[in-house]
């Protein structure tokens, strides 16, 4: 039977991991409707670069948010999986261990227009490329520019603990839920101080911190795909457009609006 999922459609044809050359890329075309690839892993470490759209990446205990012009960095042998948004343009670019000076932890990374270009080309190329020549050469200097690409934090930490996990599950299927700390102890019938502890000690955030982290996760997911900054304020729950910009002012340094001007 043929899987309909394209996405894992076209990465069962393509097997970076068979491949010893120090990087190969793939770009990704999603039409209309979004997918999601099952927890898989590679030999390879992966970078997940989107220019239009977004991708959410999970895994194990974190939840990693793509927005347009930055890349998520999987390191070898991590298991994943990847959510991408609706008409999402998305490139792989897997990377032969210690073929670069790669962070050792998953990351967010800020990718600068030379490294975009340079992926962008090698997706056009044969992945056999030859081992000494021009695309040999480019390829060097895209690892090196990758090696020292920013870091920046758009991630959630996800804990394995049900109560943890039961909270998570509720708040991504109803981010505008404001449920307070103590409601949710009530909920799961333990004392308020004894929730924030757990998730201080699960997540290493306080509980609005961790929540808030959601938010944003879940904003930039929503504005990559063009939803106006009054929608998301409205589907997060936030009283006004104005608490919300403030929200994300504060955890990104610049208002949604000029956070994705400077973006492209």
């Amino acid at each position: 039977m043929t899987n309909p999922n394209p996405l894992v459609q076209l990465l069962h044809s393509f097997s970076p991991d068979q491949d010893r050359r120090p990087a190969v890329a793939l770009r990704v075309d999603v039409q209309q409707n979004d997918v999601e690839q099952p927890v898989h892993s590679h030999r390879k470490g992966q970078l997940v670069l989107a220019l239009r759209g977004g991708v959410t990446c999970e895994v194990p205990k974190a939840m990693w948010m793509v927005p347009p012009q930055h890349a998520v960095w999987i390191p070898g042998g991590l298991p994943h999986s990847n959510h991408v948004t609706d008409n999402a343009r998305i490139y792989y670019l897997f990377i032969e261990p210690d073929a670069a000076g790669m962070p050792t932890e998953c990351c967010t990374l800020v990718i600068n227009p030379l490294v975009r270009e340079l992926i962008r080309y090698l997706a056009d190329r044969d992945p056999a490329y030859a081992r000494e020549g021009p695309t040999a050469r480019l390829v060097t200097v895209l690892l090196e520019q990758l090696a020292v690409a920013p870091i920046e934090q758009l991630h959630m930490p996800i804990s394995d603990h049900p109560r943890i996990r039961r909270i998570a599950d509720a708040l991504a299927a109803d981010p505008a839920d404001r449920s307070t700390l103590a409601q949710w102890a009530s909920k799961m019938a333990m004392s308020d101080r004894t929730l924030a502890r757990l998730v201080l000690r699960e997540t290493g955030l306080t509980f609005g911190r961790w929540r808030q982290q959601l938010h944003l996760i879940i904003a930039m997911q929503q504005l990559s795909s063009g939803a106006s900054v009054q929608q998301v304020a409205g589907n997060l729950g936030y009283d006004s457009v104005t608490a919300f910009i403030t929200m994300f002012k504060k955890a990104l340094g610049k208002p949604p609006a000029q956070y994705f001007a400077a973006l492209q």
